[in-house]
């Protein structure tokens, strides 16, 4: 199959054109050991799955982002990324994921070929394994070039409790690198703003950072993967799940000049851009410091910093410290700040 072809209403019709896609763009990419991995289902060994923990983690979401390809990552390390790091950050360790694909006629094969080899790039980094997938092809005009969805399983140790009903007054708020740099790459790769910047999606699977974090600081609470309602949104849903109030501190919140200049273009809260390799962690104060250490040897968290507290109240509420020295609320907003964004 030549990159230089399009898909056609025949690869998706279940016939020798949908063989050849499978075999030459699928199969290539991520592999098939035997025929069992070509069947309708893909069968896990239990004592596998067992010999990791007691309890399995299931996630799935679809990825719709324009453009296909932005600078730091595509749809298709997206995709990966994404549910890695939805089951990670909920304390299991990754193991499986599907793939599902909807092509629209016309996507050129190219296009193509380069997601699923940056999936497979990123599931093998990420040491998780694609093991069942799905491919619908629709008329031209039905679709935007190309959705993926990916769901995922994973197992959760036995001593594992991650969970947003459990922050706690004194708990301090980490995150592991720069706030919005996923939303404000997009915005740039679309050329609607007339700026010119080197900005670079954080796109990453955080699995192993994870797993070096809750193997030295095992007493973690709460952690969430901040992706497309940002940091500000996952902090609002930590409030009110655990009915505390959260306090965040301006001046140590880690945001680049060119995201913040985006927002202040737009009018937007860099609070609420999207993110695919940030995550929030609500730690015990005794142990922020190590955690911090731990983070900060990874390649994924050399810019981790603490940005706020909890407080212990009855009100779920979610504030800041101004650099001018007052405090002022952060509202979560009525919608999306920007569609499209993973």
């Amino acid at each position: 199959m030549r990159d230089n072809e399009v898909i056609t209403l025949a690869h998706g019709a279940g016939g020798r054109a949908s063989a050849q896609l499978i075999d030459n763009i699928f199969v290539e990419a991520f592999g098939a050991q035997d025929e069992a991995a070509l069947q309708d289902s893909a069968v896990l060994d239990l004592p596998t799955l067992t010999a990791f923990g007691n309890r399995l983690a299931f996630t799935t979401d679809s990825f719709v982002v324009s453009p296909l390809i932005f600078p730091g990552g595509d749809i298709g390390k997206l995709a990966v990324c994404g549910t890695v790091n939805d089951l990670a950050v909920s304390g299991a360790v990754p193991m499986y994921l599907s793939a599902g694909f909807i092509l629209e006629e016309g996507l050129p094969i190219s296009v193509l070929r380069t997601a699923v080899q940056t999936m497979a790039k990123t599931a093998r980094e990420a040491q998780v394994r694609i093991i069942t997938g799905d491919t619908k092809v629709v008329a031209k005009g039905q679709v935007d070039q190309l959705f993926i969805n990916t769901s995922g399983v994973g197992v959760i140790p036995a001593q594992i409790n991650i969970n947003s009903t459990l922050a706690d007054g004194g708990d301090v708020v980490l995150v592991n690198g720069f706030i919005g740099d996923h939303g404000a790459a997009v915005m740039l790769a679309r050329q609607e703003l007339g700026l010119e910047a080197s900005m670079a999606s954080d796109c990453a699977p955080l699995n192993g950072l994870i797993a070096d974090l809750l193997q030295h600081c095992p007493d973690i609470r709460v952690m969430r993967d901040a992706t497309r309602g940002g940091v500000g949104t996952v902090l609002h849903e930590i409030a009110h799940a655990s009915n505390v109030t959260i306090s965040l501190d301006e001046k140590s919140l880690p945001i680049r000049p060119q995201t913040q200049a985006i927002c202040d273009l737009l009018g937007m809260d860099p609070l609420f851009f999207a993110n695919e390799g940030l995550a929030v962690f609500l730690v015990p104060k005794s142990q922020a410091d190590k955690a911090l250490a731990v983070l900060r040897d990874n390649q994924y968290g050399r810019h981790a910093c603490q940005i706020g507290q909890v407080v212990k109240t009855e009100q779920s509420l979610l504030y800041i410290n101004t650099n001018f020295n007052s405090k002022r609320m952060i509202e979560l907003p009525y919608g999306i700040q920007l569609p499209r964004i993973c």
